[in-house]
């Protein structure tokens, strides 16, 4: 913290962490985030929250899902949710899942939610069908005279 009031940005946390792991890197941010937000470093605060959104992965995504909840990061929320709502297989096997469930149970209805979303989206851009005047790939309205230009440059007028 001591490094972002005198210099106005983050740490880099590899360095200090003296690991590789990105695991370690996000619980360091994770932590980072928690005491920005007690102090009401705000700006510190949405740095951690950019930071995490971009380190969102299987092993972390729930414990920073409980994290986001607890401190109002709502743009990190919605990244996480999404991520696990993909990825919900692996993630219900994760250590964090179980951490999700006791620590933040209304979260799981929220990311039911989400999952039901999710699939929703798939279903209808997988259901939705070509109709017969489509052209080039590109679908027309229903009952509407079809305009487009063909291979030959020339306008050519479809009857429905």
């Amino acid at each position: 913290m001591l490094h972002f009031i005198y210099s106005d940005e983050l740490p880099d946390l590899l360095e200090i962490a003296g690991s590789t792991s990105t695991r370690t890197s996000t619980i360091m941010m994770q932590h980072i985030l928690a005491a920005a937000d007690r102090f009401g470093l705000d700006r510190l605060k949405q740095l951690c929250e950019a930071k995490l959104c971009e380190e969102v992965n299987v092993d972390t995504v729930a414990t920073t899902l409980s994290l986001s909840e607890q401190h109002q990061c709502l743009q990190l929320k919605a990244i996480c949710l999404k991520f696990a709502a993909t990825n919900l297989g692996v993630v219900m096997q994760s250590e964090g899942f179980k951490h999700l469930e006791e620590s933040c149970p209304s979260l799981l209805s929220e990311l039911l939610e989400t999952v039901a979303s999710v699939d929703e989206k798939a279903t209808v851009m997988s259901s939705k069908k070509r109709t017969s005047s489509s052209i080039f790939g590109l679908d027309l309205a229903d009952g509407a005279a079809a305009e487009s230009v063909n291979p030959n440059a020339r306008r050519v007028r479809r009857r429905m």
